[in-house]
Protein backbone atom coordinates (compact mmCIF):
# COMPACT_ATOMS: atom_id res chain seq x y z
CA UNK A 1 0.00 0.00 0.00
CA UNK A 2 1.47 3.08 -0.78
CA UNK A 3 1.94 6.20 1.62
CA UNK A 4 -1.18 8.41 0.56
CA UNK A 5 -3.49 5.14 0.06
CA UNK A 6 -2.91 4.87 3.77
CA UNK A 7 -2.93 8.10 4.72
CA UNK A 8 -6.04 8.44 3.03
CA UNK A 9 -7.70 5.27 4.95
CA UNK A 10 -7.31 6.87 8.00
CA UNK A 11 -9.15 10.00 9.38
CA UNK A 12 -8.49 12.79 8.40
CA UNK A 13 -8.18 15.97 11.47
CA UNK A 14 -10.46 19.03 11.39
CA UNK A 15 -8.32 21.85 12.78
CA UNK A 16 -8.94 25.98 14.00
CA UNK A 17 -6.74 27.90 13.82
CA UNK A 18 -6.86 30.83 15.71
CA UNK A 19 -4.75 34.11 15.51
CA UNK A 20 -5.59 37.98 15.44
CA UNK A 21 -2.56 38.57 13.21
CA UNK A 22 -3.22 37.60 9.63
CA UNK A 23 0.41 36.55 8.29
CA UNK A 24 0.66 34.30 11.39
CA UNK A 25 -2.50 32.76 10.74
CA UNK A 26 -2.11 32.29 7.43
CA UNK A 27 1.35 30.44 7.59
CA UNK A 28 0.32 28.18 9.91
CA UNK A 29 -3.02 27.13 7.94
CA UNK A 30 -0.84 27.09 4.75
CA UNK A 31 1.76 24.51 6.76
CA UNK A 32 -1.16 22.32 8.26
CA UNK A 33 -3.22 22.04 4.41
CA UNK A 34 -0.05 20.31 3.14
CA UNK A 35 0.30 18.10 6.18
CA UNK A 36 -1.52 14.81 4.64
CA UNK A 37 -2.96 14.05 7.91
CA UNK A 38 -5.10 16.88 8.09
CA UNK A 39 -8.04 17.41 5.86
CA UNK A 40 -9.93 20.46 6.88
CA UNK A 41 -8.23 23.85 7.87
CA UNK A 42 -10.31 26.56 9.23
CA UNK A 43 -8.94 29.82 10.59
CA UNK A 44 -10.71 32.52 12.94
CA UNK A 45 -9.30 35.87 14.11
CA UNK A 46 -10.26 36.10 17.51
CA UNK A 47 -11.19 34.18 20.04
CA UNK A 48 -14.91 34.88 20.11
CA UNK A 49 -15.25 34.30 16.36
CA UNK A 50 -13.43 30.60 17.47
CA UNK A 51 -16.09 29.93 19.92
CA UNK A 52 -18.69 30.32 16.99
CA UNK A 53 -16.97 28.12 14.95
CA UNK A 54 -16.74 25.36 17.68
CA UNK A 55 -21.41 26.10 18.12
CA UNK A 56 -21.53 25.34 14.48
CA UNK A 57 -19.19 22.32 13.86
CA UNK A 58 -16.71 19.57 15.29
CA UNK A 59 -12.95 20.34 15.33
CA UNK A 60 -10.32 17.67 16.05
CA UNK A 61 -8.00 19.72 17.28
CA UNK A 62 -7.47 23.89 18.27
CA UNK A 63 -3.88 25.81 17.18
CA UNK A 64 -4.73 28.70 19.16
CA UNK A 65 -2.38 31.91 19.43
CA UNK A 66 -1.85 33.01 23.22
CA UNK A 67 -1.71 37.04 23.32
CA UNK A 68 -4.60 37.94 21.54
CA UNK A 69 -7.03 41.27 22.12
CA UNK A 70 -9.91 40.76 24.33
CA UNK A 71 -10.71 36.87 25.01
CA UNK A 72 -6.67 35.53 25.11
CA UNK A 73 -5.86 32.00 24.06
CA UNK A 74 -5.68 30.25 27.93
CA UNK A 75 -8.88 31.98 28.34
CA UNK A 76 -10.64 30.52 24.87
CA UNK A 77 -8.65 26.95 26.55
CA UNK A 78 -10.60 27.00 29.91
CA UNK A 79 -14.10 27.86 28.05
CA UNK A 80 -13.25 25.14 25.47
CA UNK A 81 -11.95 22.64 28.45
CA UNK A 82 -16.16 22.70 29.38
CA UNK A 83 -17.27 21.49 26.41
CA UNK A 84 -18.64 17.65 26.22
CA UNK A 85 -16.76 17.04 23.32
CA UNK A 86 -13.36 18.65 23.44
CA UNK A 87 -10.83 19.23 20.84
CA UNK A 88 -7.16 18.64 21.74
CA UNK A 89 -5.26 22.08 22.22
CA UNK A 90 -1.89 23.30 21.30
CA UNK A 91 -0.76 26.52 21.89
CA UNK A 92 1.57 28.43 19.25
CA UNK A 93 3.15 31.54 20.70
CA UNK A 94 5.94 33.83 20.69
CA UNK A 95 5.95 33.82 24.14
CA UNK A 96 7.12 30.92 26.89
CA UNK A 97 6.16 32.31 29.65
CA UNK A 98 2.50 30.63 29.67
CA UNK A 99 3.94 27.09 29.76
CA UNK A 100 2.65 26.54 33.04
CA UNK A 101 -0.76 27.62 32.08
CA UNK A 102 -0.88 25.78 29.16
CA UNK A 103 0.08 22.39 32.22
CA UNK A 104 -2.46 23.12 33.96
CA UNK A 105 -5.23 22.83 30.69
CA UNK A 106 -3.37 19.51 29.94
CA UNK A 107 -2.96 21.32 26.30
CA UNK A 108 -0.86 18.33 23.95
CA UNK A 109 1.82 20.61 22.82
CA UNK A 110 3.01 24.14 23.29
CA UNK A 111 4.95 25.26 19.97
CA UNK A 112 7.04 28.04 19.49
CA UNK A 113 6.99 30.67 16.79
CA UNK A 114 7.98 31.18 14.29
CA UNK A 115 6.66 28.03 13.71
CA UNK A 116 8.86 25.40 11.46
CA UNK A 117 7.06 22.73 9.52
CA UNK A 118 9.23 20.04 11.22
CA UNK A 119 8.10 21.26 14.74
CA UNK A 120 3.99 21.89 13.85
CA UNK A 121 4.66 17.99 11.90
CA UNK A 122 5.56 16.52 15.53
CA UNK A 123 2.44 18.34 17.61
CA UNK A 124 0.33 17.36 14.25
CA UNK A 125 1.77 13.26 15.13
CA UNK A 126 0.92 13.62 19.06
CA UNK A 127 -2.76 14.93 17.98
CA UNK A 128 -3.15 11.70 15.51
CA UNK A 129 -1.87 9.24 18.26
CA UNK A 130 -3.54 10.09 20.73
CA UNK A 131 -5.86 7.22 21.80
CA UNK A 132 -9.49 7.14 20.76
CA UNK A 133 -11.13 9.10 23.96
CA UNK A 134 -8.02 9.82 25.58
CA UNK A 135 -9.25 13.76 26.26
CA UNK A 136 -7.98 15.55 29.11
CA UNK A 137 -10.22 15.12 32.32
CA UNK A 138 -9.86 16.64 35.78
CA UNK A 139 -8.43 13.66 37.29
CA UNK A 140 -5.67 13.33 34.81
CA UNK A 141 -2.84 14.63 36.13
CA UNK A 142 -0.71 16.26 33.34
CA UNK A 143 3.53 16.12 33.33
CA UNK A 144 4.87 18.79 31.58
CA UNK A 145 8.60 17.49 30.19
CA UNK A 146 11.51 19.25 28.09
CA UNK A 147 13.14 18.49 25.01
CA UNK A 148 15.76 20.79 23.17
CA UNK A 149 14.26 23.48 24.89
CA UNK A 150 11.03 22.87 23.83
CA UNK A 151 8.09 22.29 26.32
CA UNK A 152 5.74 18.85 25.96
CA UNK A 153 3.02 17.70 27.87
CA UNK A 154 2.21 13.98 28.89
CA UNK A 155 -0.94 12.80 30.67
CA UNK A 156 -0.53 10.26 33.27
CA UNK A 157 -3.31 8.06 31.91
CA UNK A 158 -0.72 7.89 28.72
CA UNK A 159 2.22 6.33 30.63
CA UNK A 160 2.17 2.98 30.21
CA UNK A 161 5.40 2.69 32.74
CA UNK A 162 8.14 4.66 34.10
CA UNK A 163 11.87 3.77 34.84
CA UNK A 164 14.14 4.89 36.77
CA UNK A 165 17.50 6.96 35.12
CA UNK A 166 19.56 8.54 37.92
CA UNK A 167 17.74 12.04 39.14
CA UNK A 168 14.97 11.46 36.72
CA UNK A 169 12.29 9.04 35.40
CA UNK A 170 11.75 7.79 32.05
CA UNK A 171 7.99 7.95 31.46
CA UNK A 172 6.91 5.21 28.28
CA UNK A 173 3.63 6.07 26.41
CA UNK A 174 2.62 4.20 23.33
CA UNK A 175 4.63 6.42 20.87
CA UNK A 176 7.17 7.95 23.05
CA UNK A 177 9.31 8.56 26.08
CA UNK A 178 9.93 11.55 28.17
CA UNK A 179 13.10 12.06 31.09
CA UNK A 180 11.26 13.87 34.40
CA UNK A 181 12.85 15.37 36.61
CA UNK A 182 11.82 13.19 39.90
CA UNK A 183 12.66 9.69 41.43
CA UNK A 184 11.06 6.90 40.81
CA UNK A 185 9.93 6.52 44.42
CA UNK A 186 8.47 10.13 44.26
CA UNK A 187 5.96 9.09 41.45
CA UNK A 188 5.15 5.28 43.27
CA UNK A 189 4.37 7.47 46.28
CA UNK A 190 2.15 9.92 44.16
CA UNK A 191 0.29 7.40 41.93
CA UNK A 192 0.05 4.52 43.66
CA UNK A 193 -3.90 5.00 44.60
CA UNK A 194 -4.23 5.67 40.25
CA UNK A 195 -3.27 2.20 39.70
CA UNK A 196 0.63 2.25 39.71
CA UNK A 197 2.76 -0.36 41.32
CA UNK A 198 6.52 -1.21 41.30
CA UNK A 199 7.81 -4.71 40.19
CA UNK A 200 11.08 -3.95 40.29
CA UNK A 201 13.87 -1.70 41.86
CA UNK A 202 14.02 0.35 38.24
CA UNK A 203 10.68 0.02 37.37
CA UNK A 204 7.01 1.09 37.67
CA UNK A 205 3.68 0.15 35.83
CA UNK A 206 0.36 1.04 34.91
CA UNK A 207 -2.08 -1.44 35.84
CA UNK A 208 -4.63 -0.10 33.20
CA UNK A 209 -2.10 -0.62 30.33
CA UNK A 210 -1.07 -4.51 31.70
CA UNK A 211 -2.38 -7.09 28.29
CA UNK A 212 -0.41 -10.22 29.77
CA UNK A 213 1.12 -11.70 33.11
CA UNK A 214 3.51 -14.29 32.25
CA UNK A 215 5.25 -17.19 34.27
CA UNK A 216 8.19 -19.33 33.51
CA UNK A 217 10.97 -21.04 35.81
CA UNK A 218 8.68 -19.00 39.14
CA UNK A 219 9.52 -15.96 37.19
CA UNK A 220 6.92 -13.27 36.31
CA UNK A 221 6.90 -10.96 32.91
CA UNK A 222 4.65 -8.36 32.76
CA UNK A 223 3.24 -7.32 29.19
CA UNK A 224 2.35 -4.14 28.28
CA UNK A 225 1.68 -3.56 24.26
CA UNK A 226 5.40 -4.56 22.67
CA UNK A 227 6.89 -4.40 26.06
CA UNK A 228 7.99 -7.10 28.22
CA UNK A 229 9.54 -6.30 31.31
CA UNK A 230 10.55 -8.63 34.42
CA UNK A 231 9.34 -8.63 37.65
CA UNK A 232 11.35 -8.97 40.84
CA UNK A 233 10.95 -11.58 43.54
CA UNK A 234 10.38 -8.74 46.06
CA UNK A 235 7.39 -7.35 44.22
CA UNK A 236 5.40 -10.37 43.18
CA UNK A 237 3.32 -10.73 45.71
CA UNK A 238 2.22 -7.06 45.49
CA UNK A 239 1.73 -7.47 42.07
CA UNK A 240 -0.78 -10.64 42.16
CA UNK A 241 -2.43 -9.19 45.25
CA UNK A 242 -3.27 -5.89 42.65
CA UNK A 243 -4.34 -7.38 39.86
CA UNK A 244 -6.32 -9.91 41.97
CA UNK A 245 -7.37 -8.76 45.15
CA UNK A 246 -9.07 -10.73 47.91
Amino acid sequence: MSVVAAVEEVQRLTALVVDDEAPAREELAFLLRDDPRIGNVVIASSAGQALRILGEQFVDVLFCDIKMPGLDGVELARVVSRFAERPHIVFVTAYDDRAVDAFDLQAIDYVMKPVRAVRLAEAVRRVVTAEPGDTPTEEDETIAVELAGVTRFVRRSQVRYVEAHGDYARLHTAADNHLLRSTLAELEERWADVGFVRIHRSTLIALAHVDEVRMSDGHYTVVLGADELPVSRRHARELRDRLVPR
